[in-house]
């Protein structure tokens, strides 16, 4: 069955969830301020729309993917948002990384105009999307979150139901301590076995299936050994989520002296001016100042 997607932020990630549900055959409706965007959307075969008001009038279901509260915000309830044109009872699936609590205000918000809300925070970046593999963590009530996997299952292979509303965001904010603090490990592990003489490329070869393999190694220490910096991500994206995880820490009282200085390597690269490069620029941290520099 054909079902009508509004999709408002097609950025990186946006952009490749849209490419996907074009592809599978979704009726998929596009609203973004950047008509590049769009039109990289339109283009496969996606419907462009002038406000996410018209956006969301013309589907059953509406997906957000964007940067940050504020923007969620505005562009659901603010002038011209999802709100205004969406039907009662809409389904509104956020696949943005923001905050839990503010999470939690926005279900409540969407609630209290007739709208329902869950929250879907994903894993695997735009390849993931771009072959339906994402790894999606969701919060919101049971019914809504299986209705939504109708949606998701497009995109993802992996969903899971980690709570109501907000518990999504957390699992995130979690998974964003994990991958930052094994992206970290990886490329200081690379700089070592280049500065030791031994073929960084040929490591993940052989550790595959051990107890130190995972993704990030599979995929990231051959494009660190390469200074492969092609972007699917941000380390300022990485930045937003490790303070969103230290925010949480310190709300439970929890100790995580790891993140903090996974944190602070990230917030240099940032200050550096490599905030808008892919996760594998962290090489440039390790390079040192005798090493090639970044190009």
């Amino acid at each position: 069955m054909t079902l009508k997607i509004a999709l408002i932020g097609a950025g990186a990630m946006g952009g490749a969830i849209g490419a996907r549900l074009v592809e599978t055959g979704q009726h998929l409706t596009v609203f973004d301020l950047n008509k590049d965007a769009v039109k990289a959307l339109t283009d496969k075969g996606a419907h462009a729309a002038a406000s996410a008001a018209e956006a969301a009038a013309a589907s059953d279901y509406v997906i957000t993917s964007l940067n940050s509260p504020k923007i969620v915000r505005a562009a659901v309830f603010g002038a011209d948002g999802v709100a205004q044109g969406a039907k009662p009872g809409t389904l509104i699936i956020d696949m943005s990384s923001i905050d839990p609590a503010a999470t939690r205000e926005l279900a409540q918000m969407a609630s209290e105009q007739g709208l329902r809300w869950v929250d879907s925070p994903l894993s695997g970046g735009a390849p993931k999307a771009a072959t339906g593999n994402l790894t999606l963590m969701c919060g919101g009530p049971d019914a809504d979150v299986t209705e939504a996997k109708t949606v998701l299952s497009h995109v993802a292979s992996n969903i899971t139901r980690m709570g109501d509303h907000g518990a999504g965001q957390t699992t995130k904010l979690i998974n964003q301590v994990l991958c930052g603090l094994n992206f970290m490990a990886v490329a200081e592990a690379t700089q070592l076995a280049l500065d030791a003489g031994v073929d960084a490329e040929m490591i993940p070869v052989a550790l595959k299936g051990g107890r130190a393999d995972s993704a990030i190694l599979q995929e990231y220490m051959p494009r660190f050994a390469t200074k492969d910096y092609r972007r699917t991500g941000r380390i300022d994206n990485m930045v937003k989520d490790l303070n969103g995880a230290q925010d949480l820490a310190r709300q439970t009282n929890t100790s995580m002296p790891m993140t903090a200085l996974c944190t602070e390597i990230h917030r240099m690269l940032t200050a550096a001016g490599l905030g808008g490069e892919d996760q594998a620029a962290l090489m440039e941290y390790f390079r040192g100042p005798d090493k090639e520099q970044f190009e």
